[in-house]
């Protein structure tokens, strides 16, 4: 037997059969190839955050500008900052229900380079829009783009991690990924306030996001296609070919050649949507879409509305992007450090443990006055919510096999995007009628659901392989 040893976070060390395909990517080192394939991945990611974050950021300047109008004067009788935010996520729960499943079908690769070329161009498109009407449409045909490529990205970086190494991975991507967030908040406190060339501020925002998008589009160009789904396809030498690539990029021989009975191999070409809801996978299923469903309240609630419950607590649009800004730290900062315990402990228990923190600091938000204080408690909400984010995006994508895992997960991440279009208008109305306290307690009630349907019904992960879960 073929063996290689590799090493886990904790120390300990695993054994892979390099004769198998799973064997071969559990034996890939820490290498900084590996880590080089991480980032790549990664960077389209930070685009896609960014371009989601800045539906918060962008709001004071549409305002300012006279395009989106509060209340009533809105296009859909409900202010246009709350529609706007719908849209989005509307566009979302389309792209991550309907169309990530082509994932499954004709590979991970395509898709997610369609989808990241369908987003940057509707973002540019939509910067040079003049009416909320065509803001909103725009809007949501990006919000479709970023709904396939987020299920994308988590499903192609779980199929080609080393299982020891999974939670670091998604971890460390998260980190490069957040740091999208301060960079749009930094962006808008800095160009939405000001007119350059006769483009006001928040056109620029954009523009940044939807050019540098296109430019990982070219950059990204030559990633393999995921050694799993070709391997599921029956696709054999093209899977050898790929993974005997990235045994060298990270410093190894080539493995051997698997065979046709290969597990992979032996998986349905096709999946089908029934499959989700099979005895083996219905529990979890109906877990993840109560997770999502309210996890996405916790993280949006606070990470959309940020600049808007600190204005409501009394600081000025300029302070309050200002503050928001050394908030937002917090998403790369948590990731990064979460990254070296990430593999130590399992996913589920990182999920109910940051939903706590979440629940706990955000109590004592609603209390704060103080701007220090509302900065730390702010951070340490951000810091959890990083944590959540990078648990949640590995555990869902472990727990269903290759032939349906885009399919399972772009079906269950799809009710978080469905929330936020609801809960969008509903935080607008509690903002309106209960201030930034209301808020804070929908989402602590949010988060208390997540921690009770992954504790309970959630099943652990930590160091088995993708097909065996």
């Amino acid at each position: 037997m073929t063996t290689a040893c590799t090493t886990g976070m904790a120390g300990d060390f695993i054994a892979a059969d390099r004769r198998t395909l799973a064997g071969r990517i559990d034996a890939l080192p820490s290498s900084a190839g590996l880590w080089r394939f991480i980032t790549l991945l990664a960077l389209g990611g930070f685009f896609e955050l960014y371009d989601l974050f800045e539906t918060g950021y962008i709001s004071s300047g549409l305002l300012a500008a006279g395009v989106f109008h509060t209340g009533s004067a809105g296009v859909f009788g409900i202010a246009d900052q709350a529609a706007f935010a719908s849209a989005t996520f509307l566009g979302l729960f389309v792209g991550a229900s309907l169309l990530a499943p082509y994932a499954d079908r004709f590979g991970r690769r395509l898709t997610f380079m369609c989808a990241l070329a369908w987003y940057g161009a509707f973002s540019l498109l939509m910067a040079f829009q003049q009416s909320a009407e065509m803001i909103i449409l725009c809007r949501f045909l990006v919000g479709i783009g970023l709904g396939i490529e987020l299920v994308t990205i988590d499903t192609y970086l779980s199929e080609w991690v080393p299982t020891q190494l999974r939670s670091r991975a998604f971890a460390f991507s998260f980190f490069i990924q957040f740091l999208s967030v301060p960079a749009v908040a930094l962006m808008s406190w800095w160009l939405v306030p000001q007119t350059i060339l006769g483009l006001e501020g928040w056109r620029w925002v954009v523009i940044a996001g939807a050019l540098c998008s296109l430019v990982i589009w070219f950059i990204r160009k030559n990633l393999p296609e995921s050694a799993r789904w070709l391997a599921q396809q029956g696709r054999h030498q093209e899977a050898h070919r790929v993974l005997s690539a990235m045994e060298q990029r990270c410093g190894i021989a080539p493995g051997e050649d698997f065979s046709d009975s290969d597990a992979a191999a032996q998986l349905p070409k096709k999946g089908r949507f029934s499959e989700i809801w099979a005895p083996a996978y219905r529990k979890r299923t109906l877990m993840l879409v109560v997770m999502n469903f309210f996890q996405a309240i916790g993280f949006f609630g606070f990470g959309n509305w940020l600049p808007a419950l600190l204005s409501g607590k009394g600081a000025t649009v300029t302070h309050s992007l200002l503050y928001a800004f050394f908030i937002t730290l917090a998403y790369p900062l948590g990731s990064l450090i979460c990254s070296r315990y990430a593999d130590k402990l399992e996913n589920k228990w990182q999920i109910v443990l940051s939903s706590l923190m979440t629940v706990v600091f955000g109590t004592l938000f609603a209390f704060m006055t103080n701007p220090v204080l509302m900065i730390i408690c702010g951070f340490l909400i951000t810091y959890s919510n990083a944590w959540l984010t990078f648990s949640y995006h590995a555990y869902q994508t472990e727990i269903f096999p290759t032939h349906i895992r885009a399919r399972a997960v772009g079906f269950c991440y799809s009710f978080s995007r469905l929330s936020t279009a609801f809960s969008s208008i509903l935080i607008g109305m509690i903002l309106q009628y209960a201030g930034s306290e209301g808020v804070i307690a929908f989402i602590v009630l949010s988060m208390l659901m997540v921690m009770l349907s992954v504790g309970i019904y959630g099943p652990k992960t930590r160091g088995i392989d993708l097909e065996n879960i």
